[in-house]
Formats: structure tokens, sequence, C-alpha cells
């Protein structure tokens, strides 16, 4: 089943023909080859001869030949048609030594549109970075949204329902062939999993203590929003009879986020509007990833399951997102865009007056105007307290937030 992820897709259209390079880049297996395939299809229908466009797919054995940039150079050059403009698709390209040599040399040209993928966010540091600087834009991919995955499976009237399924499933892609499927799902999300771990983070970065690698995701992904630092991860791993540095556990998070495992919120001080350089917290990429880790323990906290996805949903919405700091008291979330700031509280319930007090108190204490709200699951009709409303989550990731 293959569904066109439209957002996506419209942001590449919209740089088609553009002197820019064009670098999708997202965990492994969220779409990234699928976009580029419907992308090459509507090409051709588009008039655009076979013989304009040029795709090589790195995961591919029959290209690793290719992996040497001499050869790729080379592949390439015999393949463009000169005076007609030619489409290059080059498919998980970090598998490449020196790709960003090649990828500049045909940038220079007049008649190449680019369009590059990777599952590391490490290609668009180093060298890349400064060869390639002011010349690509990102399009970073996720799994599908929650709104994708009710319109894939035709469940607008079923919302409540769709949502226990999201959740208890995955947003990867392909979990929608097997869906009917537990034990074939679990077994996908694990092989992506052990991919992800043995593949883009043990074999890169070299790393020899496995076990202890995957007791620190594993501990990550047991504590999605909870306040933490590397500091405390190496005591919670020490409590437990592993003795791992601070050092070694910060590399460790640098990895799983360059592999778009994990993702990670900094702290901002909302009043005086400072960066935070202590505890974070971290979300996990897909919440059936999270359980495929963790066993049926990783079926409760609803609340901070709800906030994992809408954090989510923020990044897809363009929002650079951070943890608010307003004296002693937290905000969930504090969005930014050019637009300005959006403050956003989660919770499982508010119905207990304690608790809608409790979720409240940190929004009233901002003293700016920009909008503020709390998403719970409660299916309920929207409130106002004084300025700063209340919303159903599940609306909310339908994009029915009436503007907020």
């Amino acid at each position: 089943m293959e569904v066109v992820r439209k957002e996506y897709f419209q942001r590449l259209l919209g740089w088609k023909d553009k002197k820019m390079i064009k670098v999708i880049t997202g965990i492994r297996r969220c779409g990234k080859s699928t976009l580029l395939k419907m992308f090459r299809e509507y090409l051709l229908e588009q008039g655009v001869g076979e013989n304009q466009i040029i795709s090589i797919n790195f995961e591919d054995y029959e290209y690793q030949e290719l992996w040497q940039p001499k050869a790729l150079f080379q592949y390439i050059k015999e393949r463009i048609k000169p005076g007609k403009m030619t489409y290059l698709f080059l498919d998980e390209i970090q598998n490449v030594k020196e790709f960003q040599r090649v990828v500049d040399s045909f940038f220079l040209r007049d008649n190449v549109d680019i369009y590059i993928t990777g599952s590391n966010s490490y290609m668009l540091s180093g060298e890349l970075a400064t060869l390639l600087t002011g010349r690509y834009i990102q399009i970073e991919m996720l799994p599908f949204s929650f709104a994708e995955y009710v319109q894939m499976h035709g469940m607008e009237d079923r919302i409540e329902e769709a949502y226990r399924n999201y959740i208890g499933s995955s947003s990867f892609p392909f979990v929608a062939n097997i869906a009917s499927e537990p034990e074939q799902v679990q077994e996908y999300l694990r092989s992506i999993y052990e991919a992800i771990i043995l593949k883009d983070v043990v074999g890169r970065k070299k790393i020899t203590d496995v076990m202890m690698l995957e007791s620190v995701i594993r501990f990550l992904a047991d504590n999605i929003g909870n306040p933490l630092s590397a500091k405390k991860i190496s005591d919670a791993m020490a409590s437990n009879g592993r003795r791992i540095n601070v050092r070694t556990v910060e590399a460790y998070l640098s990895a799983f986020m360059d592999s778009y495992t994990i993702y990670q919120a900094k702290r901002y001080e909302v009043k005086g509007k400072q960066y935070l350089k202590t505890l974070e917290k971290y979300y996990m990429v897909d919440i059936g990833l999270r359980r495929a880790m963790l066993g049926n323990s990783g079926q409760a906290d609803t609340g901070h399951i709800l906030e994992n996805i809408v954090y989510l949903e923020l990044v897809r919405r363009g929002y650079r997102v951070y943890v608010g700091k307003v004296d002693n008291l937290e905000v969930d979330f504090v969005a930014m865009n050019q637009e300005g700031l959006r403050y956003i509280q989660v919770a499982a319930t508010v119905r207990d007056q304690a608790i809608l007090e409790r979720e409240l108190k940190p929004l009233q204490k901002i003293a700016d105007n920009y909008p503020k709200c709390i998403l719970t699951l409660d299916m309920d009709p929207p409130a106002d307290y004084e300025g700063i409303r209340r919303l159903n989550g599940l609306d909310y990731l339908l994009g029915k937030g009436a503007g907020f």
C-alpha cells in the first residue's frame, strides 16, 4: 500500500528545477525512497523522458561499485543528456565516501536537478555543511502522522478507535500492509530496531558494548517526556549494576539522534528568554518502536505517549520545540516559528480539578500574549480559562485546533 505524503510531495514539487540540492532525511523506512519513486513517476507523467532521470539506491547491491566516488561521478556523467534537464536521485547516499564532492560537481552544472536521501543526520554536518553551505534545503521526514493514518484507513468517523490503533500498532508506512497481523508488526519493528542499532549506530560508531547501548536506549524509551541529563542516565545505569561514564552516555545520545530514533527537546527559560543546557527531554520517533523495545510496559503512560505524539506533530508543522521553564514550573512545549511562540501543556485528562489547576498554573504565569493551550484526550467541548484554551488532543492532531 503506497500513500502519497502530500505535504512532503508538495515541498519537493515547490523546489523542482530550482538551483538547490533537495536533501530528504529521516529514520530508516519512514518513506523517503517511496517519496522519490512517486516524484519520479510524476515527472514521467509530466512528459520528462526516462533518459532524463538517473536513479540510484545505494542500499541495492547492484550499485555497490558506485560506492567509490570516482566510479559514481563517471556513471552519472555518462548519462547526463546535454541540453536537457537531468533529474538525479541518489537514495541513501551516506553509503558513498566523499559523496559531497560528487554532488557538488553536478550541482555546478546548469541542467542537473539533484535529490538525495539519507538516514543519518551526520551527513548534514562537517564537510557537507562546509562544501554545500547555501546550496541545499533539508526536508526532514517522519513516519505517518495521526492525520495521515486516519485518512489512509478511512477512520474519519472513528477517531478514538483510530488513535488506539495508531499507538497500538506503528506509524511506519509499511505496517499498513500487515496491520492485521500483530506478530508480523512486532517482527518488522524489531528488524528496524536492529538495523538502526547494529548498522547505523554500532557499526558506524564502532561501539563494543552493545548491551550497554541497548540499555541506554531502552531507558530513554521508558522515560519519554521526563527531564533527563547524561549524568542522570549514567547514575540510573549504575544503580542497576552497569557502570558507564557521562561522556559515553553523551556519545550514545548523539548517535541515537543522528539516526533519527530519538528526538531531543532542550529547555527554554520563558521569562528570561534563555536557552538552558541541562535536563532535556527525549521522545521516540514511533510509539510502536518504543513498545517493541519495552514489551507490554510500553503500552502504559497514556499522558506521555500523547505528549510524544504532539511533540512529533509540532516538528512536522515546522516548529522548533523546547521544554518551557517558568520559575520552578514547567510548560511541556514552547513551540517557535517565524510567527512567534505557542505554549502547550499535554495531559491525558484534566477532568479532575486539581490536575486542571496544575496544568494551568505555569501558563498563567506567562505574561505575554502568545497563544496558550492544554491538549487532552478528554472528549469534551473546547473550553477557555481566561485566554488559555483547552482542546481535544486528537482534534488538534487532525488539524482542527481552530487556528491554534
